[in-house]
């Protein structure tokens, strides 16, 4: 063909192969799935048959566009592929009309329960509907939590294992996450890993174990997981590090929480983490080459099949089965499609270059799993790898040293390079996911990855494949040697360089200079390739001009989490809930989006009152980013004040307190002094009520206050309550939100902080009825996600929509 002799045949299947793939990760972009479904398919076939034409045709402008068709053809068939498997996992979906109902079911314990506060979280592959009429998806997420009133009762949850069959009366709804700027997308997850439904376990005396095991070929791989991961914490009871092990054993991350995660976080060994690619790798090549030692002694099977040729089989059997019983994570799915594709290539007598093998690779996970590109493991896993081969290719062909000391010599030195190469190349991947980099990251990896790869990880092995060797402790005692040398390295200062996401110019230019500064010797330019990464980091989002601010009001559930930014001051207003012992809306919420923003500290953080869906997160916040001062109605004693108090300064809100930030003021409203003498005054009416006047226009944050201190603001002719943009007190219930105080706001916008299908009802359908009798547009951030109000001199807008923003076609319409 016209392509095979213009780019020569390898090189021309890869481009094929890079087409076919990006036009995979195209769909994932898309709003909306193609419609009618044909049209891509039709494409593609048009496309591929007249480069097919122009191949035969003669005249030079075939040789141009031939080639240009068949790209355009594989292109569009990796999107017709990629429309096809999402259109048939979006219809196996939960009729909206059956959300929220009782619905009884039977399937089976579908993977590994995870143990949650006062009950368990399991994935459930539901095999029959017992309610009538109701349908359900095939495979649904589920929790069986007992809350306060039933454990007063004496109700527990059972034990849950793996690969039983349970019949539960469940209660579900359509998938839906939150949206934040720079935020996780839950509902893209929940797609990829087919759990088209969400839910919880209903108290009901028909829930029961139907069968104790199932007995389906992938319960066998989840029930030996289960009793790998039960033998560690027999081994290990209360071990510092037994989630670390579990982790690196059978990839379940589960019992790994955020004070080591920081720890990984920082000095960038969180790869490590996990059944990685190089940990397959080494199994793989231990399997292979103990094969290979026993059947080489075997001289009539070798005279009929090469030892090589069997023992290559051996260690991808070994590996296949590794992957499997670790959980089949992208990394290691990357690693056994290069071991298989390398293995076919040896029984060919093809072997192939690196590039085809990682392009063969890339090709046959997303053939598996369309939506692996929505996850940072695939573009971390390949990228790293692609750098490696973009590296090594530039320097083939060197001649080895000949004598020991200095091979040895010389592999060092390509370790480092390699560890080089990685780490400068991840930088604009780095940052654009994460919003930060490991300063310290090539000296952790140059400790971590030897001793985890070489040492305990193949004890861990030892241990999970020979229950009677007992290793466990070992693979502990070499982790916990590990973890003391990357604990202090990730305490140290500037051990992460945090910053702002780049700016999408910024992150391309980034890029190019990381190809051209690890480009071969010899290439003009190279020196400037580090240069070019400098805009990564200068070139920074907008801040709002003097006089003018920006609030943004998260999407933190059933709770509230404000974002007040100046010119070059920054204030959080409550942090969110605390969902359980290991999460909570500031790590998962409020960091993250701060990060993006660029924000490395807050000037100050207000926390309304205690409640925890307001103050449950703060306390993440306070570990994760500097604040300069933090203003609150919670007692002396409280943990968040001490906290603070210990590093800077903690104050009572108290009203009167003023000040001006870049041209804009700020004031506390309420409460006034003599309410926190009061010992009948509820937690919500102490919430700090905050105003922010800008040049442009006005905000009110409220809090939880209710209708006896909305009545105090109201009467108190010394305040100013008018505002274009209202916070609504208590998300919007009936005991707030009277009809004196919204005509004295009469606000311009209110929104209402709520979670998604909260069992309070908030907001209230009379509440907001009456703010849009008042002349209020209501925005809701469980429909609309954050959203982004810029008060400039011309005032207030319609605020901006995180939903509205990036839409894909997988999220749930409002």
């Amino acid at each position: 063909m016209v392509g095979q002799r213009a780019f020569g045949r390898g090189a021309w299947h890869g481009a094929l192969l890079v087409a076919w793939c990006a036009g995979i990760a195209w769909v994932q972009t898309l709003e909306a799935l193609p419609r009618p479904a044909a049209w891509p398919w039709l494409a593609a076939l048009g496309a591929l048959a007249a480069a097919r034409r122009c191949a035969f045709a003669q005249g030079a402008w075939a040789g141009r566009v031939a080639p240009a068709f068949a790209l355009a053809g594989a292109t569009l068939a990796g999107l017709a592929y990629a429309a096809w498997r999402a259109e048939m996992r979006l219809a196996d979906a939960l009729p909206p009309a059956w959300e929220g109902e009782d619905i009884t079911i039977v399937g089976v314990v579908d993977g590994l329960p995870r143990t949650a506060e006062r009950g368990v979280r399991f994935a459930f592959a539901v095999e029959r509907v017992l309610t009538a009429g109701a349908s359900v998806p095939r495979r649904v997420s589920l929790a069986w939590i007992v809350q306060f009133p039933d454990a007063d009762r004496g109700v527990v949850v059972p034990p849950i294992r793996a690969g039983e069959r349970w019949a539960l009366t469940v209660r579900l709804q359509r998938p839906h996450g939150l949206a934040n700027p720079g935020g996780f997308d839950l509902e893209a997850w929940l797609l990829e890993h087919g759990l088209r439904a969400t839910g919880y376990v209903r108290v009901d005396e028909g829930n029961r174990r139907v069968d104790a095991f199932a007995g389906r070929p992938i319960d066998r791989v989840h029930r030996a997981r289960e009793a790998i991961r039960a033998r560690v914490h027999a081994a290990l009871p209360g071990a510092a590090y037994a989630g670390v092990l579990v982790a690196l054993a059978i990839g379940d991350q589960s019992g790994i929480d955020e004070r080591l995660w920081t720890v990984f976080n920082r000095t960038g060994t969180g790869h490590l983490v996990s059944v990685s690619g190089l940990h397959v790798t080494v199994f793989a090549l231990l399997a292979g080459g103990v094969a290979y030692a026993l059947l080489r002694r075997s001289a009539r099977l070798t005279c009929i099949v090469p030892a090589r040729k069997l023992a290559a089989v051996a260690g991808l059997a070994a590996s296949a089965a590794y992957v499997l019983l670790a959980g089949a994570e992208v990394p290691a799915q990357r690693t056994l499609c290069m071991l298989a594709v390398a293995t076919a290539g040896l029984w060919l007598g093809r072997p192939g270059s690196g590039v085809r093998v990682w392009l063969s690779a890339l090709a046959a996970v997303l053939v598996a799993d369309p939506w692996a590109v929505l996850g940072p493991g695939f573009w971390l896993s390949f990228l790293a790898v692609g750098l490696l081969l973009y590296v090594g290719n530039g320097r083939a062909g060197a001649r080895a040293p000949p004598d020991r000391a200095a091979r040895l010599g010389r592999t060092l030195r390509e370790a480092a390079r390699a560890q080089a190469a990685i780490t400068l190349g991840l930088v604009p991947l780095s940052l654009a996911l994460f919003g930060q980099v490991s300063v310290v990251g090539p000296l952790a990896n140059a400790l971590a990855i030897p001793a985890v790869s070489y040492a305990i990880v193949p004890a861990a092995l030892v241990a999970a494949l020979l229950p009677p060797v007992p290793a466990w402790p070992l693979a502990h005692a070499m982790l916990a040697a590990l973890m003391q040398a990357l604990e202090p390295l990730a305490a140290a200062p500037g051990a992460a360089w945090a910053q702002h996401r780049p700016l999408p110019h910024a992150l391309a230019f980034g890029a190019l200079g990381v190809a051209l500064a690890l480009a071969p010797r010899g290439v003009p330019g190279r020196a400037l390739g580090a240069a070019m990464l400098l805009p990564l980091v200068l070139a920074a989002p907008a801040r709002p001009p003097p006089g003018s601010f920006r609030l943004t009001v998260l999407d933190v559930g059933q709770g509230t989490a404000a974002i007040v930014e100046t010119h070059a001051h920054t204030l959080l207003y409550d942090a969110g809930p605390r969902w359980h012992a290991s999460a909570d809306a500031g790590g998962r919420v409020v960091v993250p989006v701060l990060r993006a923003r660029g924000v490395r500290e807050l000037a100050a953080m207000v926390v309304s009152h205690r409640d925890l869906d307001h103050a449950g997160g703060a306390p993440s916040v306070l570990d994760q980013v500097p604040v300069e001062e933090v203003l609150s109605s919670l007692d002396d004693a409280h943990a968040i004040v001490a906290r603070q108090r210990s590093r800077a300064s903690a104050r009572r809100c108290e009203q009167g307190q003023r000040w001006q930030w870049d041209g804009v003021d700020f004031a506390i409203l309420f409460p006034e002094p003599r309410h926190y003498d009061d010992p009948q005054r509820k937690p919500n009416d102490l919430s700090c009520v905050l105003r922010v006047d800008g040049a442009g226009g006005s905000a009110l944050l409220a809090g939880d206050i209710e209708a006896v201190s909305e009545l105090a603001l109201v009467l108190d002719a010394s305040l100013r309550l008018a505002a274009d943009v209202l916070l609504a007190p208590h998300h919007g219930s009936r005991t707030s939100s009277t009809p004196r105080f919204v005509a004295a706001v009469a606000p311009r916008h209110v929104v209402f902080t709520a979670g998604h299908r909260n069992r309070f009802g908030h907001p209230r359908p009379d509440v907001v009825a009456r703010y849009e009798r008042a002349g209020a547009a209501p925005w809701r951030t469980d429909r609309s996600g954050a959203l982004t109000f810029d008060v400039t001199p011309g005032g207030p807008g319609p605020p901006r929509s995180e939903r509205e923003r990036a839409p894909r076609y997988w999220h749930q319409p409002p």
